[in-house]
C-alpha cells in the first residue's frame, strides 16, 4: 500500500529528521508508527545518519505491531525487523541477527543495558508508549539513563504523556534533554512547578498540587521538542479514526487454533456447497477461536488462548484512565473480560439500564461493556468518552456502523477512535477486510471462508 502522509504526519516526519530527540505526544490511531518508520527509513537509507535502531514497546505491540506496520506500506517493506523476545537464548540470537530495527518489550530494557554494558550499539532508540517511563525511580528508567550518552537520536511516542498529572512528564523529558528544560533532578522540577498538598500527622506530604500557571509554563518549556500536548493545536484530524491492533498468537496458541479450525472444517460435508447457515455457524466458531475461547456442544466455554485478552489489557493500560466502550461478540468473551478486569482498580460496568447510560455520560464509568446487538440503536453515549474497542468482530456491517455511532454522533466533542483487536492469521482478518469494503460484505465473508476451507483441504491432500 502506498503511504501518502497527512499534513500533520509530514510535520512529524520532518521533526524526527530535524531534531535528534523529540516527543510525539499524539493520540492512538493517528499513525505514529508509520510516521516513525518513514523517518527511520529516510535517516538510515537516504541520509545515512543512523546505523542501528532499537524500538522499546509494550509486549503485545513488540510482538506484532511494528512488523505488521512496516509490511503494510510499500516504502517500508524493505526494512528488516528483529523481535528481541522470549527466552534469554532467543533474545541473544535476535540481537545478533543482522537487521534494521530491533524490537524489545520494556520489561527487558534492564537486561539489554546490562547485556551490552559499555558496548551499547543502538544510535537511535524509539520508546513506544513513553509514559511507561514516567517513574524516575523505576529500574527501566535508570537503565536507559546509563546509556543516554551513546544514543544519538531518541523518539518518544505516546498519546497520554501525563496520565496521572504533570509530574509524570519530568522523567520523559529528562530522557530527551538530560534535564535542561525541566531540571536536572526531580526535586528541582517539583519545587519549581508544584506546592505541597495533603499532609500527614507528622508533616509528611502525601501529594503535590501544580502551581498557578504551571501547566502553561511546562508546555512552553518543552514545546520546541514535543509535538504536541494538544494534538488539535497542530492537526487537522478526521472525526473518526480506525485503529487496527494486530494480536500475535504464541506457538502453543497458534497450534491450538489451527487444530481446532482444521477439525471444524473437516466436519463439513466435502462434496456439498456450503450453505449460508453452515457458513455462519463455522464463521462464528472461528471468530470465537480468534477471541480465545470456544463453546462445546453443551454450551460450555473452553479457553484456547489469552493473546487477545493480553492485548486488550495493554490497550486499557495505554489509555491511562480514558473511558473505553467495549463491544464483545460472545458471552464467554464478556465473562473473561470481566474476570481479568476484576483485578484492576477500574470502574467497570455492563450496559444494562438507563442508569448505566447516565453514569457513563457523567464519566462515572471507566470501561463499559455491551453487545453491539443490544446497543446499536437508540443509545446516546457520546458524552462519556471517545474510545471504542471491538474485542470481537461482527460481519454485520449495519450493526457495526450503528454501534460505532453510539459515540460518533452529534454532541461528541472529540474525535472518536475505534480500536479493533485483530488476531493475525485468523478469521478476524477476513472480517476486518470485509468491513473495510462496506459493500458486498456478506459475499466477501462467504468467499473468504471458502478460501480458508480450500486451504485446509488442500493441505491434507498435498
Amino acid at each position: 500500500m502506498q503511504f501518502v502522509p497527512h499534513a500533520y504526519q509530514k510535520h512529524c516526519i520532518d521533526k524526527i529528521i530535524e531534531l535528534d530527540k523529540v516527543g510525539l505526544f499524539l493520540d492512538m490511531g493517528l499513525g505514529k508508527t508509520v510516521t516513525t518508520l518513514t523517518a527511520i527509513k529516510e535517516l538510515k537509507y537516504n541520509r545515512f545518519q543512523v546505523r542501528k535502531v532499537l524500538i522499546i514497546a509494550p509486549k503485545k505491540v513488540a510482538e506484532g505491531t511494528w512488523t505488521k506496520e512496516k509490511d503494510k506500506w510499500d516504502h517500508t517493506q524493505m526494512l528488516r525487523v528483529s523481535p528481541v523476545l522470549g527466552s534469554e537464548k532467543k533474545r541473544i540470537k535476535a540481537i545478533n541477527t543482522p537487521s534494521d530495527l530491533y524490537v524489545i518489550n520494556r520489561e527487558n530494557v534492564v537486561w539489554l543495558v546490562d547485556y551490552y554494558r559499555n558496548a551499547w550499539p543502538f544510535d537511535m532508540v524509539v520508546i513506544d508508549e513513553s509514559s511507561s517511563f514516567k517513574n524516575h525511580s523505576a529500574k527501566r528508567f535508570k537503565a536507559l539513563v546509563q546509556v543516554m550518552s551513546k544514543i544519538k537520536r531518541l523518539v518518544e511516542l505516546t498519546g497520554t504523556p501525563s496520565p496521572n498529572g504533570l509530574n509524570d512528564l519530568w522523567s520523559q523529558i529528562y530522557l530527551l534533554d538530560e534535564g535542561r528544560r525541566l531540571g536536572k533532578r526531580y526535586g528541582q522540577f517539583r519545587e519549581r512547578y508544584f506546592d505541597p498538598g495533603r499532609r500527614g500527622l507528622q508533616g509528611f506530604v502525601y501529594d503535590y498540587d501544580p502551581k498557578d500557571g504551571a501547566e502553561q509554563s511546562i508546555l512552553s518549556a518543552i514545546s520546541d521538542i514535543c509535538i504536541s500536548m494538544k494534538a488539535e493545536d497542530y492537526l487537522q484530524l478526521p472525526d473518526m479514526v480506525i485503529h487496527e491492533i494486530p494480536v500475535s498468537l504464541d506457538a502453543k496458541a497458534e497450534k491450538a487454533y489451527k487444530e481446532l479450525e482444521r477439525k471444524m472444517i473437516l466436519e463439513l460435508p466435502e462434496n456439498e456447497e456450503i450453505s449460508v447457515t453452515s457458513a455462519a455457524a463455522l464463521s462464528n466458531k472461528l471468530l470465537q477461536l480468534a477471541n480465545g475461547a470456544v463453546y462445546d456442544e453443551e454450551h460450555k466455554a473452553h479457553e484456547v488462548h489469552t493473546s487477545k485478552l493480553d492485548a486488550f489489557l495493554e490497550l486499557v493500560e495505554s489509555l491511562q484512565g480514558k473511558p473505553l466502550l467495549v463491544f464483545y461478540n460472545f458471552q464467554h468473551d464478556k465473562e473473561r473480560i470481566l474476570k481479568v478486569l476484576g483485578t484492576k482498580k477500574l470502574r467497570v460496568k455492563e450496559l444494562k439500564t438507563v442508569q448505566d447510560e447516565d453514569d457513563w455520560n457523567h464519566q462515572e464509568i471507566d470501561i463499559l461493556l455491551t453487545h453491539p446487538a443490544s446497543s446499536a440503536y437508540g443509545l446516546n453515549l457520546q458524552q462519556g468518552g471517545n474510545h471504542v474497542c471491538w474485542f470481537g468482530l461482527t460481519w454485520n456491517y449495519e450493526l457495526y456502523t450503528q454501534a460505532n455511532k453510539r459515540l460518533h454522533r452529534q454532541g461528541q466533542t472529540e474525535k472518536v477512535i475505534v480500536h479493533h483487536l485483530i488476531c493475525s492469521g485468523t478469521r478476524d482478518e477476513d472480517v476486518m477486510k470485509a468491513l473495510k469494503k462496506k459493500e458486498g460484505v456478506q459475499d466477501f465473508v462467504m468467499e473468504s471462508l471458502k478460501a480458508r476451507i480450500r486451504k485446509v483441504r488442500e493441505g491434507l491432500n498435498g
